[in-house]
């Protein structure tokens, strides 16, 4: 998150002030706020558009200054005005809620397609989901496709994910697995939990990619241990009859019992747990009231 913040607060810094822009969002990403706000406001009145969108990312955190959304709506559509692509994605999401008001989808989707013409991977993964229909109109594949590939050739891991989905889908295209799996174990290997569980599920049935069973239990760990309850619910049915990973029955309670918390119910499991002996019931408890999310790391470890 402090990398993406980065990239946006540097981009289209003016190249006379990109070193004082540069020092206030190292300040910024490392948590000094009012060091990084006491570089960035002079610059930012002196017309540098990146200083400008870390002011406005300031008062829209409340990061050194009194949470403002008004107030950081106010800098950020001074930096948009100067074609910064970061400031215009903030302000079209300033838009798309209630931060503001009332929700105001044309400014929204104006202040969207300028950063994603500007080159913002995250605006463009978002003019991607509105032309698939996230805002109730008529999906466009071809154009979401377009859209999709513009972030995910920059890597954008929401628009590989996506665009592996609709190519496991064959929404707009022929369906290809084998090309799905490959946008998709991309996003996976940037950390994205839903990611992490379809390649997971596709290399444990060796749709797309090849059949290792190994390989797609530990991928489906890695969404487990993220959160994802869907994954929960799998792991803890690997885990019980032992396909893919050694069988523990200690540890497939305790992700039944995550899952089943989250709302992912599983009739076999519940009696699966139900034969298990009282020692081991409440093993498992406590190991899944403990459990915390992690961030994805990969498919390495226990």
């Amino acid at each position: 998150m402090k990398n993406r913040l980065l990239a946006i607060l540097l981009l289209m810094a003016s190249p006379a002030l990109a070193q004082g822009i540069e020092e206030a969002a190292k300040l910024y990403a490392a948590e000094d706020y009012k060091a990084a706000l006491k570089l960035a406001e002079p610059l930012a009145k002196n017309g540098d558009a990146g200083a400008m969108a870390l002011m406005g990312a300031a008062y829209l955190t409340g990061n050194g200054v009194t949470k403002n959304a008004k107030k950081a709506a106010e800098w950020f559509t001074k930096a948009a005005d100067l074609g910064h692509p970061g400031a215009q994605l903030s302000l079209a999401t300033l838009y798309l809620d209630n931060s503001l008001g009332e929700p105001d989808p044309a400014l929204a989707r104006k202040w969207m397609r300028n950063a994603a013409d500007g080159g913002n991977p995250a605006a463009q993964h978002n003019m991607g989901l509105f032309a698939a229909g996230a805002d109730g109109d008529e999906p466009n594949w071809p154009l979401a496709i377009a859209w999709f590939t513009k972030a995910a050739d920059q890597n954008f891991a929401e628009a590989q994910y996506n665009l592996g989905v609709i190519y496991s889908e064959g929404k707009g295209v022929p369906q290809d697995a084998v090309k799905a799996g490959q946008l998709i174990f991309k996003a996976a290997m940037q950390g994205l939990p839903d990611a992490a569980l379809d390649y997971g599920i596709m290399a444990f049935q060796g749709v797309g990619v090849q059949k290792n069973e190994p390989v797609g239990a530990k991928w489906i760990r890695v969404a487990a241990r993220a959160g994802n309850p869907l994954a929960q619910n799998r792991l803890a049915r690997i885990l019980a009859s032992g396909r893919g990973l050694e069988p523990d029955p200690v540890e497939a309670a305790k992700w039944h019992f995550i899952a089943a918390k989250a709302g992912r119910t599983d009739d076999w499991l519940d009696r699966y747990v139900s034969a298990l002996d009282a020692t081991r019931k409440a093993e498992a408890e406590a190991r899944a009231a403990a459990f915390k999310p992690q961030l994805p790391k990969g498919p390495t470890g226990g």
